[in-house]
């Protein structure tokens, strides 16, 4: 009786584990319902006005190239690349066995047409099934800058943007919702899931409302809620800090004087305090353009410009007219702030938000994992030529970055982390160092199918 006893504990026991390790096992099937405050106006991601977050982008649109955790570029629709000698020449071997999503297959045509419309920088030609690139002057960035989202290869027919990616675009609704269904023929085979529902122009508070009744299944959290969403033992993922808070003039300094003023007010501000008090810890205090964990040498310039002592040297009283988002509730605290602390340099910033300002608020994501082709963004973001690499030294990227730095057109003030609360049932989203969600792997459990 007892062996007996003992065989059918035994095999309860196997198939309880055995049901266990079923329960674990990805899914396919299911729909991912994620709410975000943006309200893109296009899904075209060679725009430059308003689209679509690049999160979503990626998962319709592949590009030639990737970029890995570590910031280095890998294969993705180019199997491989090579310069000729000087760097102003590449050729790029289109990797075989790739479809868009209506089945078409993936040819030099489609690619030369696509990076002719994102940029007319270079000389794009088909060579078979190789893509060439011609610069005009050497760049050994060429093949980091095409991991860029606006580099994404797109086939345009009869008004419809196509991809390579492992979704479809199913619907769309500019400015209020997407919907992307499995890519059934995707080169990298087929997701687990069959959708992902997104919902946009929604605000933090109806977010949160979303996912605790729910309705959402991922929903973005400010880097001023990041602390306290997790104390309310939400599941809260988060990055590293990949977004720029920075006051940007809208020119050069018209005199010595002007310049020692914007010295004097980038010391006169508490970024300590905007951080641990505005922002309840969500970012870093910043004193470079690009974060530590991507130059490696950030701290450099924080020992650089933390003596307040130089305030003694502006004298001579400023005002300037200043501009934020007013649609953006933080950036109109920080706004505040920022011209509180001016006072102690003898700056005034108008807040009023009559005419074009003399200076702005802004929030620039990184571009790229890459610190050579991030600088080089935010340099075309603020209209700044952009720096000329020769090299993947650290020394060239701090050099570059200090000359923007000393054009006195931008003062960094935070470095702020990307961060979503996610249900538990959501299996395998990450978010990548730069802010961009991982979700080509998510999976749902059974009883969401």
């Amino acid at each position: 009786m007892k062996r007996l006893s003992s065989i059918l504990l035994a095999a309860s026991s196997l198939f309880w584990c055995g049901a266990a390790l079923a329960a674990e096992r990805p899914h396919y099937g299911g729909t991912l319902r994620i709410e975000l405050r943006e309200s893109p106006a296009s899904l075209d991601p060679t725009t430059l006005k308003n689209p679509a977050p690049a999160s979503l982008s990626r998962l319709v649109f592949e590009t030639l190239v990737a970029i890995d955790e570590n910031g280095r570029p890998k294969p993705l629709l180019a199997s491989s690349w090579q310069a000729e000698p000087g760097s102003q020449r590449w050729r790029f071997l289109l990797r075989s066995g790739v479809s868009f999503s209506d089945g078409t297959p993936l040819g030099a045509a489609a690619v030369v047409a696509s990076l002719r419309n994102s940029s007319t920088e270079w000389k794009v030609l088909p060579d078979g099934n190789s893509v060439i690139i011609e610069t005009e002057n050497p760049d050994a960035d060429v093949p980091v800058e095409l991991s860029l989202v606006r580099h994404a290869i797109v086939r345009r027919s009869d008004g419809k943007l196509i991809g390579t990616g492992p979704f479809a675009i199913a619907q769309w609704t500019a400015g209020q919702h997407l919907n992307l269904k499995a890519n059934d023929v995707y080169s990298g085979g087929r997701p687990f899931l069959d959708s992902i529902d997104a919902e946009f122009n929604k605000n933090d508070r109806d977010q949160m409302m979303a996912l605790d009744l729910g309705r959402a299944d991922v929903a973005e959290v400010a880097p001023e809620n990041i602390q306290r969403t997790q104390a309310q033992n939400r599941v809260v993922t988060t990055s590293q800090p990949s977004e720029l808070m920075a006051l940007v003039f809208a020119s050069a300094p018209r005199s010595e004087d002007e310049a020692h003023a914007r010295n004097a007010l980038a010391l006169s501000i508490d970024t300590a305090a905007l951080n641990n008090v505005v922002l309840q810890g969500g970012g870093v205090p910043a004193s470079s353009l690009l974060p530590t964990w991507e130059s490696g040498y950030g701290f450099v310039f924080e020992n650089a410009g933390n003596d307040r002592r130089l305030l003694a040297v502006q004298r001579k009283s400023q005002a300037w007219t200043f501009g934020f988002d007013p649609a953006d509730p933080i950036q109109r605290v920080i706004a505040q702030r920022v011209a509180l602390n001016a006072r102690d340099a003898a700056i005034t910033l108008d807040l009023s938000g009559s005419g074009t300002p003399d200076l702005h608020l802004v929030r620039l994501p990184l571009a790229s994992a890459d610190a050579h082709v991030a600088l080089i963004e935010i340099a075309r973001a603020l209209r700044l030529a952009p720096p000329k690499f020769s090299n993947g030294s650290v020394a060239e990227t701090y050099a570059a970055e200090k000359m923007l730095l000393q054009s006195h057109r931008i003062i960094p003030l935070l470095h702020l982390r990307s961060a979503v609360a996610v249900r538990p049932e959501v299996h395998e989203f990450s978010i990548l160092p730069d802010g961009i969600w991982g979700m080509e792997n998510v999976w749902l459990p059974a009883e969401r199918q």
